[in-house]
């Protein structure tokens, strides 16, 4: 089963978000030893080093992308994502940018906090406690 992890989702385990860290870092963990394949978007990772950026320089920005590699396929943006999430015409541009990459990436699901905002997303949206009750 492939996901797409949206950014909060990672925001939550590296900065240990309370109380959404448990279920998150379950995410992970199942992304970690290969249960499902949990994919992030190049975006997601750009965003979260904005999030982040008071706590990260540049060596610890490489440090972050390396580990989050080891347990993360990261798919690029694409020219095809922009126009897709322009057509969609969403209030928000960026999760229209995440649903049409896991459009794209063929994602069986986008694992994700703000579930009410990818109410029109062709890929179903779960918060990381539905998922897991699912499993």
């Amino acid at each position: 089963m492939k996901l797409l992890i949206d950014g909060n989702i990672i925001l939550d385990v590296l900065q240990k978000r309370e109380p959404y860290y448990k279920d998150s870092a379950r995410i992970w963990k199942m992304c970690e030893t290969d249960l499902v394949d949990g994919s992030v978007s190049a975006l997601t990772f750009a965003n979260l080093v904005y999030v982040m950026r008071r706590e990260l320089d540049a060596e610890k920005i490489n440090e972050v992308q390396k580990k989050l590699s080891l347990i993360f396929t990261f798919e690029d943006l694409n020219a095809s994502d922009i126009i897709a999430a322009a057509q969609m015409q969403w209030d928000d541009f960026e999760d229209a940018i995440q649903s049409a990459t896991a459009k794209r990436i063929h994602a069986d699901h986008i694992i994700t906090r703000n579930v009410r905002d990818f109410k029109k997303s062709e890929i179903m949206a779960f918060t990381p406690a539905e998922f897991l009750a699912r499993q």
